[in-house]
């Protein structure tokens, strides 16, 4: 008998039973994807496997709060990622939805990488995910101190905490 695979799963876009898994946790998704040029983030809630996405996010947003203009081209850094995680969980919890479970997707864990610094920056801003602290970035990374123009990581934490 042949067994039939799915099309999403040959291009490495879909991973069927960790997605039932979390369907069936019936748990809102907080779903993080990586482009070419920024970080995405959607806020989904599933019903009958049927996504309805509440809120979307993209880095674009940390120009409004203090993210330099000649860094536009470091919006997926791991500094970024680190505060892009920090805004989506303060306006998550200004919103007053519930706590989501991450989505990944396809994305390999690898550690201190920029999936982890999202998680630091969630975890920073008040919304508990279990996650090792060994996985997580280095306190200079997260802070840009290997960018050759430097963030101001402090002044756009104070800035978000201000929503």
């Amino acid at each position: 008998m042949k067994k039939t695979v799915k099309k999403r799963r040959n291009q490495n876009k879909t991973d069927y039973s960790h997605r039932m898994g979390m369907l069936k946790s019936n748990a809102p998704r907080l779903v993080f994807r990586k482009t070419n040029k920024y970080l995405a983030a959607q806020y989904v809630q599933s019903k009958e496997a049927q996504d309805k996405i509440v809120t979307g996010f993209n880095s674009k947003l940390l120009l409004k709060y203090g993210w330099p203009k000649e860094n536009i081209g470091g919006l997926k850094s791991t500094t970024a990622s680190y505060l892009f995680g920090y805004l989506i969980s303060k306006k998550i919890q200004k919103e007053k939805l519930s706590k989501p479970i991450v989505d990944f997707g396809m994305i390999r864990m690898v550690k201190k990488s920029k999936v982890h610094a999202f998680l630091k920056g969630i975890v920073d801003a008040g919304i508990s995910i279990g996650v090792k602290e060994e996985y997580l970035p280095d306190k200079d990374r997260i802070e840009g101190k290997h960018l050759k123009n430097k963030v101001p990581v402090s002044e756009i934490k104070s800035k978000i905490d201000n929503l």
